[in-house]
């Protein structure tokens, strides 16, 4: 007998649609979904799909090479192939554990690299023990330079988790969360005003974004209260890492039920109850800034798993129909933890001598890029045998309709859906299909996935196909969905 653990009713006009955790106890699972084009909820933002990096990674390496430069040809067809818009640099060497910050010419990189790849820039500057002269020479060349490709700046990194002391005495693997963060916000307000008005006076034309903090959604109300109608404050961001410090996952097993389960989904939930709304109610448009499922670079055989690349897709798509306008997932071959820099787990692509290996994640980015432009509409599922399944569906300016399907069930043997898909009002004239998978449906994976039948090629190359969906009669169409897997589907409607 299933036990389920949370069942989230259909947000009206949002396209959102979550079964109960829980495995099927049939191989097959009926699963009928009905499409509404008739009724708009959310649209999803052009510049959705974002990444974050380290300042540290615009310095150039031992090489003399610098990683964000204009002829980093597979880098710039990775982020074409990802549908990457923003590109987020900040991190904790932004800040609090700066070592060095950038100098004109690896800014002069950094813009020529955003250029070339169609991106707009969220750039991090100093606020712990900083200098407002510094910051603000740092945004007048930005500015004078490369104003176009900026979205905003943001003063400060994760402030809520600054130390008291002049010298951090926590460990270094345990300075976020709720016990271990002390700074208060008095004190980084008062930083942040006198900062600000340093940069304004030098820039009048600036854009700030804040408050950067961790899962803290009182900062965010106190920071909209103080500043969001002053200040050129133009968009409100947090940070969200909702499964905690990598390193205290008691095993893979658990760490990857979680991710795909109901208590990431409270996470998300809590958060956005605590400032989303209160974004809207301000007229301020939200974005999580850095985002990704464990802290301290990830945690082991789960934020590197093919269980990552479906927990990125639904995290996307959840976040899309909640209303805000995007979010970056923080990568790179190493990531801040702590004061140090370390390997990451959840990176959504590793450097090669020949290019870049994408990672589940970066899977699960391009699938939502196969589905996510344009509006959300509603999608109501049935599911009686109550499947760990997701459902989100989009229609484009054309009127055509994406639906993505994503079975996060752990049963290669069972867990499979058999799913029908109806649209209200008009019948579907043809439809196409692309899976993402894993190798023997294994949650597990840390290779082998592939995207309509493809793999994301080292130079950023892919050439994955889709195949054709034939309707099953009555304008229905008929699709099996193993566990572990997702689909999207593509509907042209007459």
């Amino acid at each position: 007998m299933k036990t389920p653990r949370l069942l989230l009713a259909i947000l009206a006009g949002a396209g959102l649609s979550v079964g109960t955790f829980g495995a099927a106890n049939a191989a097959d699972s009926p699963v009928s979904i009905r499409l509404d084009p008739q009724h708009s909820g959310t649209a999803v933002s052009p510049d959705f799909s974002g990444l974050s990096f380290e300042v540290s990674l615009l310095l150039s390496n031992e090489s003399g090479l610098r990683y964000f430069r204009a002829d980093n040809r597979p880098l710039l067809n990775l982020f074409h192939t990802l549908g990457i818009k923003n590109l987020r640099i900040g991190g904790n060497t932004s800040d609090r554990d700066v070592r060095q910050l950038p100098d004109q010419s690896d800014l002069d990189s950094l813009f020529a690299f955003a250029q070339a790849a169609g991106v707009k820039v969220i750039y991090c500057l100093r606020l712990h023990n900083g200098d407002p002269q510094v910051d603000a020479a740092t945004a007048k060349y930005i500015m004078d330079h490369y104003a176009p490709l900026v979205d905003c700046f943001s003063i400060g990194q994760e402030p809520s988790a600054y130390p008291l002391e002049i010298k951090d005495t926590r460990p270094a693997t345990e300075r976020m969360g709720a016990a271990a963060e002390k700074y208060q916000y008095p004190a980084y307000a008062a930083d942040w005003k006198r900062f600000a008005a340093v940069i304004i006076a030098a820039v009048p034309d600036v854009k700030f974004s804040g408050p950067g903090v961790h899962n803290n959604a009182v900062w965010a109300q106190k920071f909209m209260a103080d500043f969001g109608h002053s200040n050129h404050v133009a968009l409100i961001t947090e940070h969200l890492y909702p499964g905690g410090a990598g390193g205290k996952v008691s095993t893979p097993e658990i760490g990857r039920s979680r991710m795909l389960g109901d208590d990431f989904v409270h996470a998300y939930q809590r958060l956005y109850d605590g400032f989303v709304p209160a974004a809207a109610s301000n007229a301020l448009p939200c974005r999580l800034e850095e985002v990704n499922n464990y802290f301290n670079g990830g945690a082991t055989n789960v934020s590197n798993t093919f269980a990552s690349a479906l927990w990125g897709l639904d995290f996307m798509y959840w976040w899309a129909a909640h209303g805000t306008a995007g979010l970056n997932f923080h990568t790179g071959d190493k990531v801040a933890a702590g004061n140090a820099l370390r390997p990451s787990k959840y990176t959504a692509y590793y450097s090669t001598t020949n290019g870049f290996e994408v990672r589940p994640l970066g899977y699960g980015i391009k699938a939502f890029d196969l589905g996510g432009h344009g509006i959300l509409i509603p999608a109501t599922v049935t599911n009686p045998d109550q499947l760990n399944l997701s459902a989100y569906a989009v229609r484009d300016q054309a009127g055509n309709l994406s639906l993505t399907l994503i079975n996060k069930e752990d049963s290669p043997g069972t867990g499979r859906a058999r799913v029908s898909i109806s649209v209200a009002g008009d019948h579907s004239a043809a439809g196409q299909v692309i899976f993402l998978s894993a190798p023997n449906q294994d949650l597990a994976a840390t290779s082998g996935e592939t995207l309509g039948d493809a793999e994301i090629q080292n130079d950023g190359g892919w050439n994955g196909r889709w195949s054709p969906l034939e309707a099953a009669g009555n304008g229905l169409f008929s699709i099996e969905l193993p566990a572990a897997t997702a689909v999207i589907v593509r509907l042209s409607v007459k």
